[in-house]
């Protein structure tokens, strides 16, 4: 696996107006040196980590040499949230988690990019929480992304997301087994009532009294509990309803008029998570006011989750984004 590095930040203020005297920020970098190409930072998932790609990476499909995000002309950079539990330490762990924001940890990615001084990008790309926070990067420095890509993701914690946050907060502060149990009310967000339904239909497990889809949600727990922390979890789950790049900013339109980079919305037609009618809205009333802003739609059966299953989909929207800029020659500034 490639190296885990950590960049060590000092006093740093929330947005709560709390400061937290220590927070290490993990990170991982592929493909070209820092400096000598392209900058294209990825952010990932709530279960997700900075393993994007190469071994046990989790969008190999899409980054790597010869990839559509392609490692021989990019440097990829990919944090980990603060408290995610991927670097081991239960040290690092985030106890008091509903004093974080997205705009936190938007703000830590780019502390951590000047760290690295990176000071402009050549894309930022996230799915679902990630792609929330690629929002908010955009935000709070609206002139440093070329391209911003937000997939299967919004600007703003809808009421849906916000009340499907609560249930799993529930599930989580008063299960026996919280993690499992959060997991298999997670899954169903994540996925869709058709593709459940095409892939079990109604089959035991076994010749057992047990449903194949029983059994799939409860192996999806266990994995989950063996690799992930209960804290990270309550932390991931709780940054979801705490999108908003309007907050303290004025309204949408006014906020995306300031956003330099080229904006490109990737919904996914049967989302039930983050629904593709808030993303088309979204879309309609961010071209008011930006000319640089594109929609486009995975088709699936499989919801949410598309942006990690439909590989070929996806590579042939980002397809025009990467290979134009893999002609040129970079010169750092």
């Amino acid at each position: 696996m490639k190296k885990l590095e950590k960049i060590d930040l000092f006093n740093v203020v929330l947005e709560s107006g709390k400061q937290r005297p220590y927070i290490p920020l993990f990170y991982q970098a592929f493909g070209q040196p820092i400096g000598s190409a392209p900058i294209v930072v990825v952010n990932h998932a709530l279960t997700g980590n900075s393993t994007v790609t190469g071994e046990n990476g989790w969008w190999n499909e899409l980054i790597g040499e010869t990839k559509t995000i392609d490692t021989d002309y990019f440097t990829v950079i990919a944090f980990n949230i603060p408290g995610n539990g991927y670097d081991n330490n239960f040290g690092n762990l985030i106890s008091n988690y509903k004093d974080f924001t997205i705009r936190d940890v938007a703000r830590i990615f780019w502390e951590g990019l000047l760290y690295l001084n990176i000071t402009d990008v050549f894309a930022v790309i996230g799915g679902s929480l990630g792609g929330a926070i690629a929002w908010e990067m955009a935000a709070l420095l609206p002139n440093r992304i070329q391209n911003l890509i937000p997939i299967a993701t919004d600007w703003k914690a809808t009421d849906w997301v916000i009340a499907n946050v609560l249930i799993q907060d529930q599930i989580l502060n008063n299960s026996d087994d919280p993690i499992a149990d959060a997991r298999l009310h997670a899954m169903l967000l994540y996925r869709t009532p058709q593709s459940i339904n095409q892939r079990f239909q109604r089959t035991k497990f076994n010749d057992s009294s047990v449903f194949q889809i029983e059994n799939w949600l409860a192996n999806h727990g266990v994995k989950l509990k063996n690799r992930f922390r209960l804290s990270a979890y309550k932390l991931m789950n709780h940054l979801l309803k705490t999108n908003d790049i309007t907050n303290n900013r004025g309204d949408f339109t006014t906020v995306v008029k300031t956003i330099k980079a080229h904006i490109y919305i990737v919904a996914v037609d049967t989302d039930y998570f983050f629904i593709p009618e808030e993303n088309k809205s979204t879309y309609e009333l961010a071209k008011t006011v930006n000319k640089n802003v594109s929609y486009h739609e995975i088709h699936s059966v499989h919801g949410h989750d598309a942006f990690l299953i439909e590989y070929e989909q996806l590579a042939h929207i980002l397809a025009p984004i990467f290979n134009p800029q893999k002609q040129q020659n970079y010169v750092s500034a």
